[in-house]
């Protein structure tokens, strides 16, 4: 049947009993696989980590500003990384920089969930949180 319609004959599921075959055109099968892969690539979202760095001593309009950035990355559909880095002497007040990673926990609450918990590596705490 498949000479006479000039097409090929595709064994679609040989494990299956009777095996399960196709009368088509393969080269115009695979030409629509190609097109649908290619489809399916350019309409996937591909996710950035946009990184937004603190200090210690932040004021709180800086603090403000930052979190506005955070919100509106996240909102893009990105994950931001918050990095608190400490020099010289503030390592000595680390409490200072675990309130600060505690309060944008907080206040990302609502759009946000927390990836990667903040966590001191060396001289500085990181914490990655992506959209809910």
């Amino acid at each position: 049947m498949a000479e006479e319609a000039g097409l090929d004959l595709i064994e679609i599921s040989p494990n299956a009993n009777p095996p399960v075959c196709k009368i088509l055109d393969l080269g115009k099968y695979r030409y629509e696989l190609q097109k649908k892969k290619a489809e399916a690539r350019k309409n996937q979202k591909v996710v950035e980590i946009k990184e937004i760095k603190l200090s210690p001593n932040i004021d709180t309009h800086d603090y403000e500003v930052k979190l506005r950035n955070a919100q509106r990355f996240i909102s893009e559909g990105n994950k931001v990384k918050f990095t608190l880095r400490f020099r010289g002497r503030e390592m000595a007040y680390q409490e200072q920089g675990e309130e600060i990673m505690a309060r944008v926990v907080e206040d990302s609450d609502l759009y946000a969930k927390v990836e990667h918990p903040a966590k001191l590596e060396g001289k500085q705490i990181t914490m990655v949180i992506a959209p809910k």
